[in-house]
């Protein structure tokens, strides 16, 4: 990154880390406009006690920050809204650090049930649930997607497969409650199926770039467009409101239209809407939008550098390095070119760079569960969009497209056992510690080759020797007897015909129908001492084919060349 480039992207962090509180919720322009625009205090005192409000938005992507303010303002001087139910598809916290998040209504009183596929980040929240004054509930983002979805159409459930056989599945877990003593299930088993709903939305809260003087919502210069749509027309064909938030007043443009006028309740403008975390919509980068054609490297290295000054993504090692290399290794031996992909966060969103910066990246379709699709995926505050993406399509379209064209998926994991389980929603007993499935579930479902990346223990000591790896000190075993949460169920995976691999820095292991096989290892590493030695699973180590040692390139990134297996072109 050029010292020029590093300089002004500075600024803009600083810029932007100085004002991120700024608000004004009495906010109205000067100009007459109908009575549908309101501020966001006086949007807020429309909401109803007991309400079920969805926000949309992912991560730091058309957050509704205004809105956010504003809900809470009125709690705290006024003691209402109570007794609120919420709803957020994806991740939409600060992490207990970033104001204008779904956090800003994790007040006592104010929520007292929250329902997320991705709870990590919203520590207000978790804390209440941790008190025992909030009740919390997660379920699979896309069955949420398609709830919210079959709402809009006066439908109050959907069937589906996904999370069959873990602890969404109440023949062997408990389904959506997260908290003990729940009073509320969203998620049943039925026969080989699981029928998933959610409470009817009464008010549905999403940010857009733009609207026109009639009240029509226009999508173009957004990063996401998420679930906008859908939860507008839920919250109308159950007698509530749709609320939006925009940027600025435009020009009417009848083919660019993306909500008609007719479908919105209510219009907020708040000049300091954001495109994405620390972009204001009326400095909306290119990069983000559909169409766009940026240099994509350049682009990720602008983002990778607020993402590592805001201290928003670890700071990854040589070791991590190497093991992204194993991943696109892996990646490309079993993957067939020209594959739609989805990229998850962490060490997965490592792989995908490696992949992005070879000559497999032409043929790759990548797609994000958010709705960007093409492109390349964002890490970090950005995560949900994508640079130069072909174009942005709903959370729900997305779901249902993977059904039929996912080939391939990378995701995280926080623990893999000996029957080829994955725990990825649940770090610990506290609610502070649950993560929450996110898209995982449903994007497993739809895919055909399934890659989990992650470490083989936490918290160990490896070091590097030229092209070789030495386990200096043993760490928490990661792959264990058996997961303290199924958020995927290995078997039922294999019985659907899905290939799974686990790549860790140690070595690779694939799921079979003996069990986990040991497929390669890293150069350095010892079987028995290093990996057989660090964990309660039964791994298989076979004889025909043994496993491979990995090429020393894959240590050291020296003359490492990937390229697609002869069987995949």
């Amino acid at each position: 990154m050029k010292l020029l480039d590093k300089a002004a992207t500075l600024a803009h962090v600083l810029r932007w880390r100085l004002t991120w509180d700024r608000r004004d919720t009495s906010y109205l322009p000067p100009d007459k406009l109908p009575d549908k625009f309101k501020s966001a205090r006086a949007a807020a005192d429309m909401i109803p006690d007991g309400a079920c409000v969805i926000s949309c938005g992912i991560s730091g992507n058309a957050r509704c920050s205004i809105m956010f303010w504003a809900v809470r303002e009125r709690f705290e001087q006024t003691g209402f809204p109570q007794a609120l139910t919420w709803i957020s598809v994806g991740g939409q916290g600060g992490r207990g650090r970033a104001p204008g998040t779904v956090e800003e209504v994790g007040l006592d009183g104010l929520v007292t049930c929250y329902i997320s596929g991705h709870t990590e980040t919203a520590k207000s929240l978790l804390t209440l649930a941790d008190a025992g004054r909030l009740e919390l509930h997660t379920l699979p983002q896309g069955e949420m997607t398609h709830v919210i979805e079959a709402q809009a159409r006066g439908e109050q459930s959907v069937r589906s497969h996904t999370g069959t056989g873990s602890f969404l599945d109440t023949r062997v877990g408990r389904g959506s409650p997260v908290t003990p003593n729940a009073m509320r299930q969203f998620a049943q088993a039925d026969g080989d199926e699981i029928i998933y709903t959610l409470p009817a939305i009464d008010v549905a809260l999403f940010s857009a770039p733009y609207a026109d003087r009639d009240g029509n919502i226009y999508f173009q210069n957004a990063a996401t467009i998420t679930e906008n749509v859908e939860a507008a027309r839920a919250a109308r064909q159950n007698g509530g409101l749709a609320i939006v938030s925009v940027s600025a007043l435009i020009d009417h443009e009848p083919t660019s239209i993306g909500l008609p006028a007719d479908e919105v309740d209510v219009l907020v403008i708040n000049p300091r809407n954001e495109q994405t975390g620390s972009v204001a919509q009326y400095r909306h980068w290119p990069m983000f939008t559909a169409g766009a054609s940026v240099d994509e490297i350049e682009a990720m290295t602008r983002l990778r550098f607020i993402n590592k000054t805001l201290g928003i993504t670890p700071r990854r090692s040589l070791l991590d390095r190497a093991l992204a290399r194993l991943g696109a290794k892996t990646f490309t031996e079993n993957v067939a070119a020209g594959a739609t992909v989805n990229i998850g966060v962490g060490l997965a969103e490592e792989v995908c760079r490696v992949l992005c910066e070879s000559p497999t990246r032409e043929d790759i379709t990548f797609t994000t569960e958010s709705g960007p699709y093409g492109g390349l995926p964002t890490p970090g505050i950005f995560f949900g969009a994508a640079i130069n993406p072909q174009r942005l399509e709903s959370s729900a379209w997305m779901f249902h497209h993977y059904r039929d064209h996912l080939d391939a998926t990378m995701l995280g994991f926080l623990q893999l056992d000996s029957s080829g389980n994955i725990n990825l929603s649940n770090r610990g007993p506290r609610m502070l510690d649950y993560v929450g499935p996110g898209g995982a579930p449903s994007i497993i479902e739809s895919a055909n080759t399934v890659l989990f990346i992650g470490k083989w223990m936490l918290g160990a000591s490896v070091s590097i020797h030229g092209d070789q790896l030495s386990l200096d000190k043993p760490g928490k075993p990661k792959v264990v007897e058996s997961v303290d949460e199924v958020t995927f169920n290995g078997r039922v995976g294999l019985a659907q015909g899905k290939k799974v691999f686990y790549v860790t820095d140690l070595a690779v292991l694939e799921l079979t129908d003996a069990g986990l096989t040991l497929r390669a290892l890293m150069p350095g590493i010892d079987i028995e001492r290093d990996l057989l030695a660090n964990t309660d699973a039964r791994i298989i180590v076979p004889d025909d084919p043994a496993p491979e040692t990995v090429p020393g390139s894959i240590v050291t990134g020296k003359n490492f060349q990937l390229k697609w297996a002869e069987n995949n072109l």
